[in-house]
């Protein structure tokens, strides 16, 4: 019997219960999961994804003083008195390793919590794409790519990322995938922007995203380039039963 894949281009598109039984892979490109690898890439302990500010200082309060950063953004704009904005940039051994994390965005710490029902959440991004893949081929569970969108929007860069996925699944799987309509029509997209191309053709279609023209608007076009450099880190992060995101695969520093 082949598995299924199934893509969400918005976390509302999909009930929690949904994923129960299955693999979730919630993927927010521009920017928080690519964030959130590097963060775990370059050292720190472990990241809590936070629904509101409140949460997030309330985790830094109950934590010794010194071992918690908290990062994220509004509006692309780092909060008011956090550490750290979005910006993968942010999070460099030297300011995270060790750390705890208090992390929340406008879409893709939501975007965890509505799949936190899931018996895996990984989190995706272009940068670790083929380590995603090697631990859901690993598995016989069903896939859920969960898109954080924009606001409640579908955006390309999720779906685009999506759509590779799939492709690294269906390419390379002996037993075979079953692709929900959804799945191909991610699949599709992949095919049509990217190509099959270098890391400067996907950053060319994520700067013509809706995410990606955001960013450079913010004044943030360096962060695009980052999120195009494809499985330039060879680890996954996982978010726990216990709301923590930590390593599941092998520690790589960035490159």
């Amino acid at each position: 019997m082949s598995r299924q894949i199934s893509v969400h281009p918005l976390p509302a598109l999909f009930e929690p219960d949904d994923v129960v039984g299955g693999i979730a892979v919630v993927v927010d490109i521009l920017r928080a999961t690519t964030t959130i690898t590097h963060a775990l890439a370059n050292g720190a302990g472990y990241i809590i994804p936070c629904g509101t500010v409140e949460q997030a200082l309330d985790i830094r309060n109950d934590l010794p003083a010194g071992t918690c950063l908290l990062g994220g953004e509004r509006g692309g704009i780092r909060i008011d008195g956090f550490d750290l904005s979005n910006s993968p940039d942010d999070y460099g051994p030297n300011a995270v390793r060790g750390k705890t994390i208090g992390f929340t965005t406008t879409n893709g710490t939501r975007a965890l919590i509505r799949a936190e029902k899931a018996d895996h959440v990984l989190i995706g991004a272009f940068v670790n794409l083929s380590a995603v893949a090697e631990q859901l081929r690993n598995s016989e569970l069903p896939v859920h790519i969960v898109c954080a969108g924009t606001n409640g929007q579908i955006t390309g860069e999720d779906v685009l990322y999506a759509g590779a996925l799939v492709e690294q699944l269906v390419e390379s799987s002996a037993e075979g995938f079953d692709t929900t309509d959804s799945a191909q029509m991610a699949f599709n997209h992949w095919r049509q922007e990217s190509g099959r191309g270098s890391s400067e053709v996907l950053e060319a279609a994520l700067r013509r995203s809706r995410g990606g023209r955001n960013l450079i608007e913010l004044g943030y076009d360096r962060d695009i380039t980052t999120a195009a450099k494809t499985d330039s880190v060879s680890l996954v992060g996982t978010l726990n039963a216990n709301g923590k995101i930590t390593m599941s695969a092998g520690f790589d520093q960035v490159e």
